[in-house]
């Protein structure tokens, strides 16, 4: 563990959460190994190929393929590397199942799928968000194989499309199951900005649930007053605008809009498990942002007969001047406007959807719109022929 530079392994680095820390520590200095099942990613990677939207990830990676060798930052499905690295981060969170619960099978498959490649002496990083008591487990998994290996659980917090700014701005939480293994993660997130916070691994493991569900529950009480004001006929972004404007106090409160993506719903969820289902702001919360598509459509049906009706949905990505559809509710709001036999066109400047069909289209075809992402390259459309259903807000922009 002496090398200076500490080699580096990035299980799971060619995703949104791996693939930008990968070529933040290249940058940084480290020899990085970025390990990804995805072949045709790596291959990609390999070309200069950036595979999703962050802002200034193409730029990143172009110069380093120039600045490095394939020793210094290699790209690889091979988990063999593994055991020339002094440091493995692993970047696999725990999904839920049907049931709402935590499956922490996903965690502890790729843990048997890297223990052949592990040695003595190396520190694991565990990075995606994890049930509490995981990071132990698995410390006490790998000491139960004989190996004497370091566990950290270090939590990524950023806004997909701006990690590699992020995680060079926000504090980082760090832990770890010994002195030792502490001091490697101090090493290498320092290397990011000198802002860590240390605490125990499962304090970090909830801090990362608190963080997500505490989001999630804001955006829940943003949508709950938006359906309160549109029921009874009033401008919710003109009362927003009332309570928040030059008012210190509410400076933090949201606009509308489906909070979606692969996270803050399953980690809130996750959260109620860890409680023994003793969660009611977290299922209230679900309970209002996932029906929040069900309630557009009902307000659309007091106006329109949706059947036979060309409706289109402008945006379909989860967050906005992204390319990332995991868990997006647009996806759920076609499936509702299907069902009320709507002809449905959707379209999304970020997404490549043979099924899609282009902005001009839909604007020509149809009369009813849902805004079902506010990418900017909305704003400044006009909206003044059409009758448009606007959780976000941005036709008033």
């Amino acid at each position: 563990m002496g090398r200076d530079p500490l080699r580096i392994a990035v299980v799971g680095g060619g995703g949104h959460v791996g693939l930008p820390l990968s070529l933040v520590l290249a940058d940084k200095g480290f020899v990085l190994h970025v390990i990804d099942c995805d072949s045709a990613k790596i291959e990609a990677l390999k070309r200069g190929e950036f595979p999703f939207v962050e802002e200034g990830g193409p730029e990143l990676l172009t110069r380093l393929l120039r600045e490095k060798t394939p020793l210094e930052l290699l790209f690889t499905t091979d988990n063999a590397c593994i055991a020339e690295c002094d440091v493995v981060i692993l970047v696999v969170g725990t999904p839920v199942d049907e049931h709402m619960n935590p499956s922490l099978g996903p965690v502890y498959a790729v843990i048997e799928q890297i223990k052949p490649y592990l040695r003595d002496g190396q520190v694991v990083i565990l990075r995606s968000t994890l049930f509490p008591g995981t990071s132990e487990k698995i410390r006490a998994m790998l000491e139960g194989a004989g190996l004497k290996i370091g566990v950290c659980f270090c939590p990524e917090r950023i806004a997909q499309g701006y990690a590699l700014r992020e995680i060079q701005e926000l504090p980082q939480i760090i832990s770890g199951s010994t002195p030792q293994a502490l001091a490697v993660a101090r090493k290498v997130f320092s290397s990011l900005n000198q802002k860590l916070v240390e605490i125990s691994m499962t304090e970090a493991e909830l801090a990362k649930l608190f963080t997500n569900a505490w989001r999630y529950i804001k955006f829940a009480v943003a949508n709950q007053f938006y359906m309160i004001a549109a029921d009874k006929g009033l401008d919710f972004y003109r009362i927003r605008d009332a309570m928040t404007r030059d008012y210190e106090r509410a400076k933090d409160f949201p606009t509308a809009g489906f909070a979606a993506g692969p996270c803050l719903f399953k980690d809130t969820m996750q959260l109620a498990s860890y409680n023994r289902q003793n969660f009611p702001l977290g299922h209230s919360a679900m309970l209002l942002n996932e029906t929040l598509p069900d309630f557009l459509v009902e307000q659309a049906k007091l106006t329109y007969s949706l059947k036979g009706m060309k409706v289109g949905i402008l945006g379909m990505a989860f967050k906005p001047d992204n390319d990332d559809k995991r868990e997006s509710l647009a996806y759920k709001l076609r499936k509702l406007l299907l069902y009320e036999n709507a002809t449905v066109l959707c379209t999304d400047p970020y997404i490549q959807d043979p099924g899609f069909v282009p902005l001009e289209t839909v604007l020509e075809s149809c009369d009813l719109l849902f805004i079902g992402c506010p990418h900017r390259a909305y704003y400044g459309i006009s909206f003044d022929k059409y009758h448009v259903i606007d959780c976000w807000g941005i036709v008033k922009r």
